[in-house]
Order: structure tokens, then sequence, then C-alpha cells
């Protein structure tokens, strides 16, 4: 199992997890661009930050910047900087992210979100590593690693003409993407105890205890808010009840009877010894493909996704289906 003290807080063992555990320490023993993938609360940022910690620019700076955040508007002066007087407003002179950023590492989490002007002007600092503050006459040369983040897909958002082409290919160069809590239930108790231990400590309070009925469900949940809801969760349960013993009737949320009703109506039980995901999915497309007679849109249709999602899991799991 590869394990690295850069990204103490992505624990897990899972294998889905640590392979890209073992990307990003390769990627960190060099300066290329990464794309870090995955959704919302896998822990991109994380990722991201521990990529810095273990490259040779982790004594330089660590800059992050929300780019859904930055005004269209303001989004050149806020990345590359500007002179006084520079435009209206512009009473004083002042440096870009990417000026605070020199010797180390600038994330940008939430790439997709960057205007188009602003992606011009990424686009030719990746290429050439040079930036113009506004009002400057001549151009910067700076040394800056750029990490970027998306929990959207950017070459289907490029298709549609929605961001560059260019700077999606300019960033793609190393792709980490982020499993899933969901496909990574094995981790669920390890990331439950180190949260316990985590907010107990925080909030001062007795750590409760999960029965293990409660860990079942646990597990069996869907986490679409991945490890982000599983802490929000712990950190209800740890503030709400703290010292206890905690039964599945007792966790707040109306999550818990979602995914019972949801379990019983399907009748599928998970076995206490767990399944591979992947290979019940397998199955079910050769299933249907096999009920179809291999017609695609059909066998989609009895699989409840809609063609484009059925093809994208045939190139996913490389099935060929004659």
């Amino acid at each position: 199992m590869f394990s690295s003290d850069s990204f103490p807080l992505l624990g897990g063992n899972s294998p889905e997890l640590q392979s890209v555990l073992r990307s990003a320490a390769l990627v960190a023993a060099t300066d290329a661009t990464a794309l870090i993938t995955g959704e919302s609360g896998t822990g991109k940022e994380l990722l991201a930050r521990g990529v810095h910690q273990s490259s040779r620019r982790h004594a330089g700076p660590w800059v992050p910047v929300n780019c859904a955040a930055l005004p269209s508007e303001l989004v050149e002066a806020e990345l590359f900087g500007y002179w006084k007087g520079a435009f209206t407003g512009a009473e004083r002179d002042a440096t870009g992210f990417v000026h605070q950023a020199e010797g180390g590492t600038l994330f940008l989490d939430e790439i997709a979100e960057l205007s188009l002007a602003g992606q011009g002007k990424l686009l030719r600092f990746l290429e050439q590593g040079e930036c113009q503050r506004l009002g400057s006459g001549r151009p910067e040369k700076l040394d800056v690693r750029i990490l970027a983040a998306t929990h959207q897909d950017l070459s289907a958002l490029a298709a549609q003409g929605r961001f560059r082409s260019d700077l999606y290919y300019r960033l793609n160069v190393i792709p980490l993407e982020l499993p899933p809590l969901r496909e990574r239930t094995g981790d669920i108790r390890l990331l439950l105890g180190h949260f316990l231990d985590e907010l107990t400590a925080q909030h001062d309070v007795e750590k409760p205890v999960f029965a293990d009925a409660a860990l079942k469900r646990f597990v069996r949940y869907t986490w679409p808010g991945n490890v982000r809801e599983l802490k929000n969760l712990v950190e209800r349960c740890v503030v709400l009840m703290p010292g206890r013993t905690i039964h599945p009737a007792d966790i707040p949320g109306a999550w818990l009877a979602d995914t019972c009703a949801a379990e019983d109506q399907l009748g599928v039980h998970l076995p206490p010894e767990g399944v591979s995901l992947e290979h019940v999915e397998i199955n079910l497309i050769q299933q249907a493909l096999a009920r179809s007679g291999g017609n695609r849109s059909r066998a989609a249709q009895l699989l409840g996704m809609t063609r484009d999602t059925f093809l994208y899991r045939l190139r996913k799991y490389r099935l060929n289906d004659g």
C-alpha cells in the first residue's frame, strides 16, 4: 500500500484512492501542470496542497484562488495585478495572485468558472511563463507552478465552446481524478475515526460511539456530498450527541430514511463482505446488452440511463459488445 505524509487528510487504504496518491506523489516531484478532477467534496484542494507541500516549492507560497468568486470584469486585474491609475478605481498598485505565488504554487479551484477572457490570459502565462500587469508596458517572467481543479467535465465544456480547448489541453498535462466516496466505502470507517478524533478535540466534548448498525448504514449510503458530507454529519453527531452510543434512528437528517427506503424497494442488500461495484456494473451492462440483442439504446433504457451515459460506461470499462 502506498502511503505519504504529504497527503495526511486524504487518508484511506482503498486501491482507488491509493492509485491517485501514487500519481500525485510522482507529479509533486516535478513542475508539471496538473488538473485535479472529482465530484464536490472529494478533497481536490487537499490533494493540490499535498502536491505543493511535497514538491521542491514547499517553502514557497501556496496561493489558492476560487475562480467562481472572481468578477469577470476584474479577472485580469485580480490574477495579474495592476498599477495605480490603470483603470477607474485603481487608486494604488496591486500585485495579482500570480505574482503572490512567485516561487510557489497557484491553485485555481473551480477553473471551469473562469471567464473566457481570463482563460486567454492564463493560457499565455502557461505557454510563455510571463504576464503583464494592467497599466504596465512590459511583461514579467515569473516562476509559478499552476495546479487547477474542477468538478465539471472540461472536455465537454470545450466541445460546447464554453471552455477554451487549447487551455484545457494545456492544463490537462497530468490528470488526477479523485474517486467519489461511494467507490471507496472501505475507507469510511477510517475516515469516521479520524473525524471523530479531530472534531471531539475541536469542540472539547466526549467522543460518541457509532453502533454497528449505524456504521452499516454509513457504508450503504451513496454520499453525494462525499467526504465533506461525511465530515459534516460526524460533526453534527459530535455536537448534538457527545458521549452517546449512536444508533441508526439517532442520526440527524433525512438521508438514512431515504437510503433504507431505496434499499427495501429494490430488494438489494449489500453482503457483509462487500462487493466490487465496478464488477456489478459491468455484469449488468453485459446482461442488458444480451437481453437487447446488442441494441445499445434499448440496453440503456433497461438500465435507466441515457444512451450517452451508457456509451460512456462502455468506453470506461472497455467493453466490446460486438
